[in-house]
């Protein structure tokens, strides 16, 4: 968006085939879900996969029909497309159901990125790194707020890893 590239470090197929994937978000994601022979290679699984979306990836994960029944959150902008592919938005930062997580707003990157380091590597390993990056004089009252918004998301999924 602002002149930052990413080159990607593997392909569409390995990340179909990764344990834990997070969509991204972007400008062009409307022309990425319209670019069917693009979709086509995302061959996501959440019943074997952890799938995190943030923002416009939300509308990936919708697009790619891995939303069904599953209310998602999202950034305002990406929030009429995400519901005109059929998804509830909700009105919070963080959401998760399942193997499936989404966040809205470039801030809850965080919550998404604590709740896929609970999911794999526990509580503890997601409060340090969140500490880690947390504002100096802020820290304990920036991962408290992050655990709270992901913990109801998370207890019951731990034993289903």
């Amino acid at each position: 968006m602002n002149g930052l590239v990413i080159d990607s470090h593997i392909s569409l197929d390995e990340a179909s085939a990764a344990d834990a994937v997070i969509v991204g978000s972007g400008r062009q994601t409307r022309e990425v879900v319209a670019d069917q022979g693009l979709m086509a290679q995302l061959q996501l699984d959440p019943s074997k996969q952890l799938l995190g979306a943030q923002c416009s990836g939300t509308l990936v994960l919708a697009k790619l029909g891995l939303l069904d029944g599953v209310p998602a959150c999202t950034d305002l902008t990406t929030k009429p497309w995400v519901q005109e592919a059929g998804v509830e938005v909700l009105d919070q930062p963080f959401f998760a159901k399942g193997n499936l997580a989404t966040a809205g707003g470039c801030l809850s990157s965080a919550y998404l990125a604590a709740w896929m380091i609970t999911r794999l590597d526990g509580i503890e390993a997601a409060t340090s790194a969140l500490h880690y990056v947390a504002p100096v004089g802020e820290k304990e009252d920036y991962v408290e707020r992050a655990m709270r918004n992901i913990t109801p998301y998370v207890h019951g999924a731990l034993a289903t890893t």
